[in-house]
């Protein structure tokens, strides 16, 4: 009878990956500042401080946090309206992020983009859309300039689950594929796509099986392992850089938070909820990971948590600081 091979541990795939604890502590530090920025968003809008609408992506760290470890800080990001994880992980400022959040001046964008779009051209932030979707067919244009300009960089295309259904997600990936470009595409899918779980609008999943139909590698995997989503982007951004042409990787997550502010959660139960944040929350689960591999203390991860949450009032401090724009300046900044 055979064997089955031997399932690697943690701390075999740590080893392997050549990942120092000072590497995974700043990795859950990261997704601590990311969950506590996405709870203080939260807040602020109940204290009527944030203009409009957000999506927060409280729940999807391990995705951010993974990608952005595994490639270079000069990469193009071509973000999506869930997207303060990517910003963050990416090293954002998260003083003028807030700034940003709540329509200051002092924010990147000098308080116009708000939640949705915030961008910063000098780090190759490309900001977010607020048409669903609409982030994708900007990586041709991205991938086809690193191409032709002979970089040493890949573009990230980050989207969700309700994205893979617009038609021009096809027509992209048909064009990447053709012209081979250097561009890294990411669906976060996180189950549902505003207020339709994903298993009823798709014919056929996973999402990611379609980029066979272009010839581009995919890999479909767990969203919520850190490690798994750090390799497979690591090997993927490889290959790119390599010239093998892009690839799409679709990991399956889950949000805590409704679709945007107006979301009632009536199309899922608690339970459900409650479930992922107790059996498979991404903070949780590489936090337990480190504890019992001797990797970190409790109180260590509990001194992160509180170091995170510290940057995150300072920066809601230096944001209700900054001034608001001036109304007679409501048109600069807007065009090219």
């Amino acid at each position: 009878m055979e064997k089955k091979p031997k399932k690697e541990t943690f701390i075999e795939k740590v080893a392997r990956l050549k990942l120092t604890t000072d590497q995974l502590l700043d990795m859950y530090k990261t997704m601590c500042q990311i969950r506590q920025f996405e709870l203080m968003a939260d807040k602020l809008y109940a204290l009527g401080k944030v203009h409009g609408t957000m999506h927060l992506s409280a729940g999807q760290e391990a995705v951010a946090v993974g990608i952005s470890r595994a490639t270079y800080r000069d990469d193009y990001l071509i973000n999506h309206h869930r997207g303060h994880g990517h910003f963050i992980s990416k090293g954002a400022d998260i003083n003028l992020m807030m700034a940003e959040f709540l329509g200051k001046e002092d924010g990147y964008c000098k308080g116009r983009g708000g939640s949705m779009h915030i961008a910063d051209f000098s780090s190759n932030n490309l900001g977010a859309n607020g048409i669903v979707g609409g982030g994708i067919p900007h990586s041709l244009g991205v991938g086809l300039a690193i191409q032709m300009k002979k970089l040493d960089k890949i573009c990230l295309a980050i989207f969700g689950d309700g994205a893979s259904n617009e038609g021009v997600f096809h027509e992209t990936l048909n064009m990447a594929a053709l012209w081979q470009l250097p561009v890294l595409y990411i669906c976060e899918n996180n189950k549902y796509g505003m207020s339709m779980d994903i298993a009823r609008v798709s014919a056929k999943l996973p999402i990611a099986q379609r980029a066979e139909a272009y010839g581009i590698p995919w890999h479909y995997i767990d969203g919520n392992d850190l490690l798994t989503v750090y390799e497979t982007a690591l090997e993927a951004a490889k290959s790119i850089r390599a010239g093998g042409g892009p690839v799409f990787i679709e990991t399956q997550t889950y949000r805590y938070f409704g679709h945007s502010k107006s979301d009632r959660n009536l199309y899922r139960s608690k339970e459900e909820i409650d479930t992922w944040k107790t059996t498979k929350d991404p903070i949780l689960r590489f936090g337990n990971q480190l504890l019992e591999n001797g990797l970190a203390a409790q109180e260590e991860l509990e001194k992160l948590d509180a170091e995170a949450l510290k940057i995150i009032e300072a920066a809601v401090e230096f944001a209700d600081a900054s001034p608001d724009p001036d109304p007679s300046t409501v048109t600069e900044y807007v065009y090219a």
